[in-house]
């Protein structure tokens, strides 16, 4: 094998362009539709079940009559006196469906089971004879009645009205007129009852509350008397009374005393700290000091000084009238100092004086701050206990009011309901839809055989599509082998060995022959350059027809000018020596081991003189070795050297790993897969152990297809165009037969 040719990806099935999302779409549409032509069975079993139950249905049902009636929910006349003060009755379309809702409710039915004892009625169970005696208190016959009763019953709104209809079909007329009439009456008295109750409640719970308040009205009543005598007056006005007038006044006299303190307490300060030759100016320049005496002292002393001097100056010191005048002198400054005292005790006197009346003043607006906050503490006690009262007297008169509009209530709530069609006895029976009901199931059946077949798809492991084939192994398809008819015992007897069990050499105008040719194209331009010299045919198990592929392949390309040789390297079942009536003594493993030559093991074919066979030969011990071995490499070079082709065909690759060790030495790799047989899982393991062991898969061959089958319309659409007979020279359509019996003469040759 040349080492430098490189197998490149197939062109023949190989996916060109990426499909569109509207050609994805129609592709999903066409699946879908192969699959139920593929699953019809399904759908035609569907159908008939369907169509079968729907007649038996129309014709097993009885003959039932429908009564019905109709009442009017409306606004009553307690409207107006509702303890909730709501405006008006809501008519609306939430209304209406409560009411229905009530008319359905299990508490209803559940009377009206009991008043008609429908337990025990054979007419409403459906059942012909008597009834054993059952109770309603049993719960599964108080769920199986009011479950038929609801299920049974029918309620509808009249548009654009207050109005329901209501009604109830059975076998029974008078049954069903009863239960309608039942229903009707027991819907209105438990109506009536329910609000009757309710206002009842509601006009209880208000007593209850009605006494309560009373009472805390007597309490904040008597918790008012004391505060109002404790503020003197019953009529206490808060923003003018005696103590506030008081404490303004108090304010501004400690105002008053203050200064008059800080004045005081200045004059004294000045005063003591002084020098006593000065104080005399100070007080005359003190604001509010009347000196008096002091000031007629100092005009005396200063006339005394001035005679003294003018003595002295004249007289002399010791003249008697300088004396008397310097005696004169010294009682005026006695007399001063006397009066300076004198001022001074004043000032501390008017200091401490003032001092007394500030504090005297301030100890008094304390305390009568501290009444004037007792008495607002008061007032405002007496404001909430007032605001108290006057609540609980307000709500105590409201509560008392609608206390005496329930009572009215209570009896004015059953005229909201109204009966306007008493259900009457109905004279002829509901005619029913017997086309409706058979088409309904029949619709109904198909969607089932449908939901079926798609199903079974799923859960359908095998391989039967191209495109599901190609999808799951990510190659490319090759060629598609239809089933051929088997030849009858008169041709067979006619026929060599070769042309028995290879179909190209007998049919050589038939689809199957035709399917070869097209395999053969596929593996042609399959590598670019030049066409594959050895070709590998394997497969995932067996008995999936890699042998019937490699022969009818290897036989194929022999009729032209290519030189072919089919090596059979299936060492453990070989069969292709069968196929050809040839020699199994001599082949492969005597060849490898030097028992034999090339020429004496190879083969030739007498009906295709361009194809040679190296048959496989006695089973040797260890087939792998001997598979991997430097000879077996060396063969296979060899022969690509002298053949033009070599096709080799190999044992299955989950059995054993002969065909994974030969696909390394192949140029193309034939997968081949049986339709109907190979699953998933399996042809996914397959190709993943010949990626991992390097080889060069050219594709996947599709074998032993229905070619009726709808999922291959598209290869084989053209079946009914064939040759019109074998040894004619020119082409004519004619019908294919119609028998699908495989090629190959015996049961497991397909392998």
């Amino acid at each position: 094998m040349d080492p430098q040719r490189v197998p490149t990806p197939p062109v023949m099935g190989a996916p060109e362009n990426v499909p569109s999302a509207g050609s994805s779409g129609e592709a999903t549409l066409s699946e879908a539709l192969l699959t139920l032509r593929k699953r019809k069975w399904v759908l035609i079993v569907a159908g008939i079940l369907g169509l079968a139950y729907g007649v038996y249905k129309v014709l097993s049902e009885p003959r039932v009559y429908e009564a019905y009636g109709r009442i009017e929910v409306r606004a009553g006349s307690s409207n107006e006196f509702r303890v909730n003060g709501a405006s008006g009755f809501d008519t609306g379309s939430n209304k209406m469906l409560t009411e229905v809702a009530i008319l359905q409710s299990d508490q209803l039915m559940l009377n009206v089971a009991r008043q008609m004892k429908l337990q025990d009625s054979p007419d409403f169970l459906e059942v012909k004879g008597p009834v054993p005696h059952t109770s309603l208190e049993d719960p599964a016959v108080r769920d199986a009645v009011v479950g038929q009763l609801q299920g049974t019953l029918s309620f509808q709104l009249v548009p654009k009205t207050d109005i329901i209809r209501i009604g109830y079909t059975s076998i029974n007329p008078k049954l069903a007129t009863d239960i309608v009439n039942t229903v009707i009456a027991t819907y209105i008295h438990n109506s009536y009852q329910t609000r009757f109750d309710s206002t009842q409640r509601v006009s209880q719970f208000l007593q209850g509350q009605l006494d309560d308040l009373k009472q805390q009205v007597e309490i904040s009543q008597e918790q008012l008397i004391p505060l109002q005598r404790k503020l003197g007056i019953l009529g206490f006005d808060p923003n003018h009374n005696q103590i506030s007038s008081e404490v303004e006044d108090l304010s501004r006299a400690a105002g008053q005393a203050r200064l008059a303190r800080i004045i005081a307490e200045s004059r004294y300060r000045i005063i003591s700290g002084m020098d006593p030759d000065t104080i005399t100016g100070t007080i005359d320049n003190t604001p509010g000091t009347v000196p008096g005496e002091l000031n007629a002292l100092r005009g005396q002393i200063a006339t005394a000084r001035g005679n003294y001097a003018q003595l002295t100056s004249t007289l002399g010191t010791n003249h008697p009238q300088a004396r008397a005048a310097r005696a004169q002198i010294d009682q005026l400054e006695r007399e001063i100092a006397s009066e300076q005292n004198r001022l001074l005790v004043q000032a501390k006197q008017n200091y401490i004086a003032a001092k007394a009346n500030e504090e005297q003043t301030d100890a008094t607006l304390e305390q009568q701050k501290t009444e004037a906050y007792k008495l607002g503490d008061a007032l405002i006690d007496y404001q909430l206990r007032q605001r108290e009262f006057e609540t609980n007297r307000t709500l105590y008169e409201s509560l008392n009011q609608r206390l005496r509009t329930a009572g009215i209530q209570a009896g004015l709530e059953s005229l909201e309901i109204d009966i306007v069609d008493q259900a009457l006895l109905p004279s002829t029976p509901v005619v029913q839809n017997q086309t409706s009901t058979i088409i309904s199931t029949l619709v109904f059946s198909l969607l089932g055989g449908i939901v079926v077949a798609f199903l079974l798809e799923s859960l359908d492991t095998g391989l039967r599509g191209v495109a599901e084939i190609e999808q799951i192994t990510e190659l490319p398809s090759l060629a598609v082998i239809p089933r051929s008819r088997r030849s009858s015992a008169e041709e067979a007897a006619q026929l060599t060995t070769a042309q028995r069990n290879v179909a190209v050499l007998s049919k050589p105008k038939s689809q199957f022959s035709e399917a070869f040719r097209s395999l053969r194209t596929s593996l042609m331009l399959s590598t670019a350059g030049q066409p594959p010299k050895i070709m590998l045919f394997t497969s995932a198990t067996p008995s999936e027809g890699k042998t019937t592929a490699a022969t009818n392949l290897a036989a194929v390309l022999a009729q032209g000018d290519a030189r072919v040789l089919l090596v059979d390297a299936d060492l453990r079942r070989p069969n292709v020596h069968h196929r050809f009536g040839l020699n199994g003594r001599v082949g492969l493993t005597t060849l490898l081991t030097g028992a034999t030559t090339l020429e004496q093991t190879i083969q030739h074919v007498p009906e295709i003189p361009n194809l040679d066979v190296i048959s496989s030969g006695p089973v040797p011990p260890l087939p792998t070795e001997m598979l991997a071995s430097e000879p077996m490499r060396a063969l296979l070079e060899r022969l690509a050297g002298l053949y033009t082709h070599v096709i080799i065909d190999s044992p299955p690759i989950l059995s054993v790993t002969d065909g994974v060790i030969l696909s390394r030495e192949a140029d193309a790799v034939v997968l081949v897969v049986r339709h109907g047989k190979s699953n998933k899982h399996v042809v996914r393991r397959a190709r993943d152990l010949l990626l991992r062991s390097g080889a060069s898969i050219t594709g996947i061959v599709l074998n032993a297809i229905d070619v009726s089958s709808p999922e291959y319309y598209g290869y084989y659409g053209y079946s009914k165009y064939n040759y019109a007979a074998a040894d004619s020279g020119t082409w004519e359509p004619r019908e294919k037969p119609r028998s699908r019996e495989d090629t190959s003469p015996e049961k497991d040759e397909s392998r």
